[in-house]
């Protein structure tokens, strides 16, 4: 799916600058987005391309009244187009809120509960780090799954969804499965320095949680 410019779309109102309120400046002109027929696959468009990790929610919210808006068809998204070439404008006192992971994704899988876990530890720091096998086991994964909004883990494997030519995790998590997020484990005291050929750790959740997930036909 295609990148577009960061400074063209913007989350906005949340608690961070990877949850809020989508916004997308086009033609000179900045306005909340609506997104017709959006799932997170479409949510997980922005949140990467905004470096906010993986999609956990995407949900529309109704304003007291009507003001000119972007409407985002998912098709054209999924088409690999441009959001700003998919813009309609119109009028609607709706508007698109997205919640991204922000330190958490997966990335290469076939869904957004699958793929290549990836890690960042620093907000500050832009850097992605693949997780090495030996360092992930069953109890780390089911927190990874719950903080993406994934239902249970039903597949864990090293290289499961390929390799990269990444910088590698170097701590060890250690998970008690009840975390809300993978950063809020403990982790090994001692650093690896290296992690075999193969081990990046692969991810599959068996599903998203809850049948509010997905965002089918929206009027306005």
């Amino acid at each position: 799916l295609s990148c577009f410019c960061s400074d063209s779309v913007r989350l906005v109102g949340g608690d961070s600058r990877c949850a809020g309120s989508l916004e997308l400046r086009h033609k000179g002109d900045r306005r909340p987005v609506i997104g017709l027929f959006w799932t997170l696959k479409e949510a997980n468009v922005v949140c990467r391309n905004l470096d906010c990790g993986s999609a956990v929610s995407v949900e529309h919210t109704k304003e007291s009244s009507d003001r000119p808006v972007w409407v985002i068809i998912s098709d054209c998204v999924q088409s690999g187009s441009s959001l700003r070439k998919c813009a309609l404008s119109d009028s609607s006192s709706y508007i698109l809120n997205l919640t991204c992971s922000d330190s958490v994704r997966l990335v290469d899988g076939t869904s957004p509960c699958s793929g290549r876990l990836e890690v960042k530890s620093d907000q500050s720091n832009q850097w992605w780090s693949s997780v090495c096998e030996d360092d992930f086991d069953q109890q780390d994964a089911e927190v990874v799954c719950r903080e993406l909004g994934c239902g249970a883990p039903s597949v864990l494997q090293g290289a499961l969804y390929g390799e990269v030519e990444a910088p590698m995790w170097t701590k060890e998590f250690q998970c008690g499965g009840h975390e809300s997020a993978l950063l809020d484990c403990r982790s090994s005291g001692s650093a690896r320095n290296t992690c075999s050929p193969g081990k990046a750790v692969g991810l599959t959740c068996s599903g998203r949680r809850g049948a509010a997930a997905l965002i089918g036909s929206f009027l306005f």
